[in-house]
């Protein structure tokens, strides 16, 4: 039987090349509404089995307001549309979707996401059916925390783990998205075999086929010797690609090719390499809009984010503060062989009242050095960084800072305070918990000089 889709959608040029393409590629379109009021009748009528939604919408509701109501109805929904403003993305993603393509797009995307998106929705039944047969879940080791959002991450991650799909970890720097890869690894069947990690933002650009691929001896001037690239080191095993919103289009072109193709061809060589290899990788930033502005394949996009999985901020759950710095206190006080055996409730304040923009990172770096430093059995204040994240709301105006902006000043603000040092003891890297390539690559999108101060 057919599925059912209603499109939502208020540029009745637009729905109706949407219907051709849908019903071509062998789906009933049961309507087309242009606003909320219509979309909910239909929705009482047809009884779609999945909604693709534009965002602007005739009427005062939007699309965004309909998912809400969507979702409370557990009717599964996609986003069609043109709008890639940050806040809106943010709005969008709120909301859970199972899917998200920009305006205007190919057949062949719009197939390949509804393939993705069934099968992300029927992983989610699938998923609460586990949960009440056994809702408890286990703690992942390095995975610390008992807020609502930390276990509904770590469930997917204990769901995912045993399969064979590609997952995109995303979230912010410092929320422990290499723990979660890791994690996948070690509970999958690949654990004998290596996982190999790659920081795309600090490979060189002209480096980075070789290192991926490997190359042949002789290949180019200084290959002296046979290299073995990261996918072959991580054959019958694991490669995480951190970053991967760094990589350049054209080494997204040959990602892809591994992705589909399973094959690698070494640079300067003539012949391909079978491999099997499981690919996690992570970003920090949002991929729908790096996509939407040309600096990321959506086909490539397509095929990573089959199993995305959010690692929350550690602002969004200050309830594992305290359990966090008790574990990095035992951690650090055993491994440094110290005498610090608590934290005293004015400084547990402190931890509970600051904001954390390099999140759980920060906090552990925190909690090493003030083991280190602490003259007692117990730590009784912190000198937290005088540096705070830029407020995302001006005062006096109605204007909501993008997070480009907010993460450009806050680099400013930290490279001002080391006297326009990036690398190095004292410099800027340091201070933000940032590896030095990762921070002058992001320097370089933000247009921030190293000579700043």
């Amino acid at each position: 039987m057919k599925e059912k889709l209603l499109i939502v959608e208020d540029e009745f040029i637009v729905a109706n090349d949407l219907k051709i393409m849908l019903q071509k590629a062998g789906y009933q379109v049961v309507g087309i509404a242009a606003s909320v009021a219509q979309a909910r009748k239909l929705i009482e009528e047809k009884k779609p089995d999945w909604i693709l939604l534009d965002i602007i919408l005739k009427g005062n509701l939007t699309g965004i307001d309909l998912a809400w109501e969507l979702r409370e109805m557990n009717l599964p929904f996609l986003y069609i549309s043109a709008n890639t403003n940050q806040s809106t993305l943010e709005a969008v993603k709120a909301t859970h979707p199972y899917g998200f393509t920009v305006k205007p797009f190919r057949e062949k995307d719009l197939v390949v996401m509804l393939d993705i998106a069934r099968y992300r929705f029927n992983q989610e039944k699938e998923d609460l059916a586990i949960n009440q047969v056994n809702p408890e879940i286990q703690e992942i080791e390095g995975i610390i925390g008992q807020s609502p959002l930390l276990k509904e991450t770590i469930e997917k991650i204990k769901i995912v783990a045993p399969a064979e799909t590609s997952v995109l970890i995303l979230g912010e720097s410092g929320t422990g998205k290499e723990r979660a890869a890791h994690a996948i690894h070690e509970l999958s069947a690949n654990k004998p075999n290596p996982i190999v990690v790659v920081n795309c933002a600090a490979l060189p650009q002209s480096l980075i086929e070789s290192e991926l691929f490997g190359h042949e001896k002789g290949s180019f001037t200084g290959a002296n010797a046979l290299r073995i690239g990261k996918f072959e080191q991580a054959n019958n095993g694991t490669i995480f690609l951190d970053e991967i919103g760094e990589l350049p289009l054209d080494s997204q072109v040959k990602l892809l090719r591994v992705l589909q193709e399973k094959e690698i061809q070494r640079l300067g060589g003539n012949k391909t390499i079978k491999i099997n290899v499981r690919i996690v990788a992570a970003t920090n930033k949002t991929l729908e809009k790096e996509v939407a502005e040309g600096r990321f394949r959506l086909d490539l996009y397509y095929r990573l984010n089959v199993f995305p999985i959010q690692m929350p901020s550690l602002k969004e759950r200050k309830e594992d503060i305290e359990i966090l710095a008790h574990y990095f206190l035992k951690k650090y006080a055993t491994s440094s062989k110290r005498n610090v055996i608590s934290i005293s409730v004015k400084a547990l304040e402190q931890l509970k009242s600051y904001n954390w923009p390099g999140n759980v990172r920060e906090l552990e770096h925190l909690i090493e050095r003030n083991v280190l430093l602490a003259k007692t059995s117990e730590i009784e204040k912190f000198d937290l960084p005088s540096i705070a994240p830029a407020a995302s709301l001006e005062i006096g105006t109605n204007k909501i800072k993008s997070m480009e902006e907010m993460e450009k000043e806050h680099i400013m603000n930290a490279l001002q305070i080391c006297n326009g040092k990036v690398s190095g003891i004292g410099g800027a890297a340091e201070l933000l918990k940032l590896q030095p390539q990762t921070l002058y690559s992001k320097m370089k999108k933000l247009g921030i000089k190293q000579e700043y101060n």
